[in-house]
């Protein structure tokens, strides 16, 4: 059987690691990223760096023997920038959040849709986004919320766009998720108070998010390009 060729981001540690956990089977080549060197076994690339993402491309394209099936977009920071920081604090981390969360996968996406467009089985393109793309995010985190909107936004016109190619597209929000960064965020937020807001009663884990991956990537039919997979316990329902 002819294996399935999968790039995934940010595949380190935390939803990326489960990601590319679930991956691991028979009928998958995958190939992972990672933004820190001496990891040899995902490809090392800084997607705050201009031509980093194009880069990156190249190189899982070598490796994957010029075929790529499906692109998971998962590498995102989340970084505060309160709006009382000096001006130009402000916009470098604004700019810095763009350019990692959305400028870099929109770059692979274009990429991901011209290279699928060539080929006769299409392709897939799942994309991480957040619940903070719906339900904005606090004070300090605008540019967060506005590059998972953006990311969604994306999303949906690539679906609509290039259907026609079998190019298909999907997005998952996942909410607060049981990271290391969701430790400290929730801590941050006040625990218990937070996860009272989360009807579920907990935030989701790791594996919950990398599953419906998987299954957009491998095994959703195709009449559902297009679709936003919300995970977050019903803090947020649309």
């Amino acid at each position: 059987m002819d294996r399935i060729h999968i790039l995934a981001t940010g595949t380190s540690r935390g939803i990326g690691a489960a990601i590319a956990a679930r991956f691991d089977r028979p009928e998958v080549r995958f190939v992972g990223h990672s933004s820190r060197p001496g990891d040899d076994s995902r490809i090392p690339a800084d997607l705050d760096e201009p031509g980093a993402a194009a880069a990156l491309w190249a190189e899982a394209l070598d490796r994957l023997d010029g075929r790529i099936d499906v692109l998971v977009n998962n590498a995102g920071i989340f970084e505060a920038a309160p709006i009382d920081l000096p001006d130009a604090d402000w916009l470098a981390a604004w700019e810095r959040t763009m350019r990692i969360n959305l400028t870099a996968s929109a770059e692979l996406c274009r990429l991901a849709v011209q290279h699928f467009a060539g080929h006769p089985g299409g392709g897939r393109i799942v994309n991480v986004a957040s619940r903070a793309a719906y339900r904005g995010d606090s004070p300090a985190h605008w540019h967060y919320a506005a590059s998972k909107a953006g990311m969604v936004a994306m999303t949906k016109s690539i679906a609509r766009g290039y259907a026609k190619d079998n190019v298909l597209a999907f997005a998952v929000c996942p909410g607060f998720t049981m990271t290391g960064m969701a430790e400290d965020y929730l801590e941050s937020r006040g625990g218990d108070k937070l996860l009272a807001d989360i009807p579920l009663g907990r935030v989701a884990q790791p594996d919950e998010v990398a599953e419906t991956v998987r299954w957009l990537a491998l095994d959703a039919p195709a009449s559902a390009t297009g679709a936003v997979i919300d995970i977050n316990g019903a803090s947020y329902v649309r």
